[in-house]
């Protein structure tokens, strides 16, 4: 545990010791709903009461509410209990990533407004059965790295004792059996310019693995979640259909239909570093989601928690009553007045390229948020060991489903091009429909190459 840093309760470091790959103790299960809340955070606020005690999260609709009106914000009253900017930023370092003290030094205008933190997330009740469940039965298997065993809808490692397990964590982490979103990516200006670029979306996804009836990876048949996409905007793009399967134990396969040639075609290498497409290699495939995809190019080390000022219910990022992309994304940056950062619990990851692999950010440090094990934060580095990308995400209530979101509304700095992009906004879009899984209006069928082929040819 690093002394330079100031990492939470020493009660947590004993309790999270231990061998990299051993499972979890009885006597450390045992305190999963006590100490620890059912998915694994400490329960208490900190010392000072600036983080406070889990009470069970605020995941209750206001009334009046229902799916597909706007998200109305339960926090909309409060102010800022503090600004940081590239003046004080020196004053909050230690609660912020390298990352995040670079940008606000380097990007003119950039700030951080702090909010009371709540914490707000809490999950249906079978989660954390299953969550128990996978404390006991859950493990990577002998490579280091795959999944060998959990049942669906839980975290898998609760009480993690090892780096490529919080990672699991993050990837199977519990928000719905699917939805439908309409949102869009937009690019900053490159320097001098003034254009955004602007892609629009209709997404689709199905996560078997969180299905009640998962108990085990075979019953999701190995899938992690399936996902369709189709472009809409703008025309040059327009008709671009892609369909993708992500796997749990083996490399994700997509495929993608070009409406100019009338013809699907497997994509072969879109994983890992691979540039997305239309983003001008500012974008990784596997920083989708924060980060997606197969864990084998890196090691991962499980460096410890630490409190830091994290994007939290960020309900202003989600009404379009607000905010536009106009005034959302400006120039350099995200407009300041639409963010929230709230001090919370994080765990720390440091992840390196393994011997004989390669990536063009061989170093990676991701901080999760201990409510919900989205990773929210991400600083990449280049093989210089200088900071490459700087990655936030954000978590919201998603009411309907009874669990928090954080895989809409990230934004990513390439420090090198002075360059931003936004993924998976939808202000000023249709509401995202969180229940389409639940309800049982995504088929496995709608994500394969004979549907995009059947898709294309309408």
């Amino acid at each position: 545990m690093l002394k330079s840093t100031q990492w939470c309760l020493a009660a947590a470091a004993a309790l999270f010791s231990g061998a990299a790959l051993a499972a979890a103790s009885e006597a450390q299960i045992a305190h999963l709903g006590q100490e620890l809340t059912p998915v694994g955070a400490e329960k208490a606020g900190n010392k000072d009461g600036s983080i406070p005690a889990w009470k069970g999260g605020e995941m209750t609709a206001p009334a009046g509410w229902a799916p597909g009106k706007v998200r109305p914000d339960p926090y909309a009253a409060e102010k800022p209990l503090l600004s940081i900017t590239a003046a004080n930023a020196d004053q909050y370092k230690n609660r912020l990533s390298a990352g995040q003290l670079e940008l606000l030094k380097s990007i003119k205008g950039y700030r951080m407004d702090v909010y009371p933190t709540h914490r707000s997330c809490g999950y249906p009740d079978l989660v954390y059965q299953r969550t128990k469940e996978n404390a006991k039965i859950a493990a990577i298997a002998g490579d280091g790295f795959e999944l060998a065993s959990a049942t669906g809808s839980g975290f898998p490692f609760p009480i993690p004792q090892s780096g490529v397990e919080a990672m699991w964590n993050h990837k199977l982490r519990y928000e719905g059996q699917g939805r439908i979103e309409p949102n869009y990516t937009l690019l900053s200006p490159s320097k001098g310019g003034s254009d955004f670029t602007k892609i629009e979306y209709i997404a689709k996804y199905l996560v078997p693995f969180q299905a009640p009836t998962t108990k085990s990876i075979a019953d999701a048949n190995g899938v992690e979640f399936y996902f369709f996409q189709e472009t809409t905007a703008p025309a040059a793009l327009a008709g671009t259909l892609q369909a993708g399967v992500y796997y749990l134990q083996k490399l994700n396969e997509g495929w993608q239909y070009f409406p100019g040639q009338r013809r699907v075609r497997r994509l072969s290498t879109y994983a890992y570093d691979a540039p997305l497409i239309g983003l001008e290699n500012t974008y990784y495939v596997d920083q989708a989601w924060m980060y997606n995809g197969m864990l084998d190019r890196y090691t991962y080390k499980l460096v410890g928690k630490q409190e830091m000022y994290i994007p939290y219910n960020s309900f202003a990022l989600r009404d379009g009553t607000r905010f536009n992309d106009k005034t959302l994304f400006l120039p350099d940056h995200l407009n300041p007045d639409a963010r929230r950062y709230e001090l919370h619990r994080v765990w720390k990851v440091e992840a390196d390229v393994r011997p004989g692999q390669r990536h063009s950010s061989p170093h990676r440090v991701f901080y999760f948020d201990e409510d919900t094990w989205s990773i929210i934060v991400v600083d990449m580095y280049d093989a210089q060991n200088k900071i490459q990308r700087v990655q936030e995400g954000s978590v919201t209530p998603i009411w309907e489903i009874g669990a928090c979101d954080a895989s809409e509304d990230y934004v990513s700095y390439d420090l090198p091009s002075g360059r931003y992009w936004g993924d998976i906004f939808t202000i000023g879009q249709k509401e995202t429909d969180w229940l389409a899984g639940k309800e049982g209006r995504l088929k496995p069928d709608m994500f394969t190459e004979d549907y995009l082929r059947r898709q294309g040819a309408r």
